[in-house]
């Protein structure tokens, strides 16, 4: 189990016809690498009455990605988001130690699959002068099924979504020079059609709450 990082990143809605821009000259950023292309395949957990997303919690097992396992996204901060993550495990069950994490939310209630998100993600690591990673460009493509109703009867829903998440480089510093990275990057990106989400979080969208309050940026 992972301790817990926090993420900070900025998420824009696009359309089918957008295409990612450079980035180079961006604020800090002084090259890009070759995009990299997989897939990731997630499917969130909630209670019937949905506890945790209720107070914008969520939890997942995602497979695909350098990143894969059991994950817990805490609520928002003034700045970013804790994210859990735990080890995959051999089978779909929630693991105990995830089950005891989120112990004081949902007790011995029931977890079960609300919605499964497959995502085909295209991301480029953007860098200073000096080499090291300031952010990862995500240029994902979006299936999501609401799962509530049974895998065979959910509504899926597709979408299109940039995401820009900082890295070690882009992470250090004052708030102010993480604000200043990101509204550089995001001038860039509002230029070539990107504009705010629709909605807080695949899951909510997944979910069809197209009302939920915004991710924290």
């Amino acid at each position: 189990m992972s301790g817990g990082e926090v993420e900070i990143e900025r998420k824009y809605d696009v359309d089918a016809a957008a295409a990612v821009p450079s980035l180079v000259g961006a604020g800090r950023v002084a090259a890009q690498d070759e995009a990299a292309a997989f897939d990731l395949d997630a499917t969130y957990y909630d209670t019937v009455g949905l506890a945790l997303a209720r107070r914008r919690v969520a939890v997942r097992r995602r497979t695909g990605g350098h990143d894969a396992g059991w994950h817990i996204k805490w609520p928002p901060l003034a700045e970013g988001r804790r994210e859990q993550q735990f080890e995959l495990g051999d089978d779909e069950g929630v693991p105990d130690d995830v089950r005891a994490a989120l112990a004081e939310l949902v007790g011995d209630a029931p977890l079960t699959p609300i919605a499964r998100i497959r995502n085909h993600r295209i991301a480029t690591v953007l860098r200073d002068a000096s080499g090291e990673a300031l952010a990862e460009l995500a240029d994902d493509h979006v299936t999501a099924t609401d799962l509530r109703q049974g895998e065979t009867h959910g509504v899926e829903r597709r979408w299109q979504e940039w995401e820009v998440e900082l890295l070690a480089a882009g992470n250090a510093g004052e708030a102010s020079d993480r604000a200043a990275l990101l509204d550089a990057i995001e001038k860039r990106l509002v230029a070539a059609g990107a504009r705010p989400p629709a909605s807080g979080s695949k899951l909510a969208r997944a979910l069809g709450d197209e009302r939920a309050p915004r991710e924290s940026r």
